[in-house]
């Protein structure tokens, strides 16, 4: 069996009693970053044997965990922070399991995107979810399509990319569509500001340094337009 286990984003509390049963009682955890894991491990006291899966070697080891979990073992996969498959390794070994008919269970718990789309004010009944942009090839393909979206949609950046990224949403959003930056989600120094575009820039081009994961959110084209038709009745 295989388990998909959330793992804290920032603070480590925030993981479920359930998530912490789990990682004791199986056999083995695959972990995205055994270092980084390790600091979450020894503060819970769990002992259970780290193996390294990652997106550089899961090609290679993918087989060999179908044919640990076909043997009986029980298996729990991880990454650095939030839920595995979400911009993270997780996708390949949940098809390859779902295609052996080998039993798989995700647990609920962390993510970024979540706690950043409902703290962004923006509208959250119906969102979309992007993730990374490309870097280069068919970047601005997904701009262009992200920019017609009727609804809220999520990106999420590093923060050395933070203000190039607001500075072509603006090129294809235009300067009123408003927008959410979050990061350092959970941590002591979390913060949410949600403005204009061309106001993000300003706000966050003028800090010393932008710190921490980022996460997106932008308003969808429905509402900026409708808001803009408003304002000139």
């Amino acid at each position: 069996m295989l388990y998909l286990v959330p793992t804290p984003i920032g603070n480590l509390e925030d993981i479920t009693l359930r998530a912490l049963r789990v990682l004791k009682e199986v056999d083995i955890i695959l972990a995205e970053d055994t270092r980084t894991s390790k600091k979450l491990l020894m503060h819970y006291e769990i002992e259970t044997p780290l193996r390294a899966y990652h997106a550089h070697n899961e090609h290679a080891v993918v087989e060999d965990i179908i044919r640990q979990l076909s043997a009986g073992q029980t298996i729990a996969l991880i990454t650095d922070a939030g839920t595995p498959g979400i911009s993270d390794p997780g996708f390949l070994l949940a098809r390859e399991c779902v295609k052996s008919n080998i039993k798989l269970e995700c647990l609920p718990g962390a993510t970024a995107f979540v706690p950043a789309l409902v703290a962004s004010g923006l509208p959250c009944d119906k969102f979309f979810f992007e993730g990374f942009l490309p870097h280069k090839k068919g970047r601005q393909t997904r701009l262009q399509f992200l920019s017609e979206l009727p609804y809220t949609f999520v990106l999420y950046e590093s923060p050395h990319r933070l203000v190039k990224c607001l500075n072509q949403l603006i090129e294809f959003c235009g300067e009123e569509r408003m927008a959410s930056v979050c990061r350092e989600l959970t941590k002591m120094y979390e913060e949410c500001v949600t403005k204009t575009l061309p106001e993000l820039i300003e706000y966050f081009d003028t800090e010393k340094k932008v710190r921490g994961e980022i996460v997106i959110i932008v308003e969808g084209k429905a509402i900026a337009k409708k808001k803009k038709k408003d304002k000139y009745k």
